[in-house]
């Protein structure tokens, strides 16, 4: 996964200038993209719209995260809404900062192969799965 140019420019301002991180809240919120959001995009570029979805909250903590090195994945499992209505491939997933809206992304990335979502399908990233890292 990749930060988004604003997340890359909060972190830089941070290291290099001692302008304080801005906070990012309590909560991250996972969205689900049909396209590639770009590291210009916010998190409503290209974002799944099936009947039902909704992001998915999980907490900045230990409850919501686990850290190993340069890596975090999900503590918990991440469960989208069920699929209602429509289909749509999804091929893309971020983590920005908002519930809802044109928000930063902190980061996101291609799936390792397309979710084709239809009705009775809910997509979920099972422990573990959902990996971010840093080099």
């Amino acid at each position: 996964m990749s930060k988004s140019n604003t997340t890359e420019n909060d972190v830089i301002k941070f290291m290099f200038t001692a302008v304080a991180m801005p906070s990012y809240g309590a909560n991250l919120y996972i969205s689900l993209h049909t396209a590639d959001p770009g590291e210009a995009g916010v998190q409503n570029t290209s974002e799944a719209a099936y009947t039902g979805y909704t992001r998915v909250l999980v907490t900045r903590d230990a409850s919501g995260f686990t850290v190993s090195g340069n890596q975090v994945s999900n503590a918990a499992e991440v469960t989208f809404p069920e699929c209602t209505a429509g289909s749509e491939a999804i091929n893309y997933v971020a983590v920005g900062i908002a519930a809802s809206g044109a928000t930063q992304i902190l980061y996101s990335g291609a799936l390792t192969g397309a979710l084709n979502v239809s009705a009775l399908i809910t997509p979920r990233f099972a422990i573990g799965t959902l990996i971010v890292s840093e080099d």
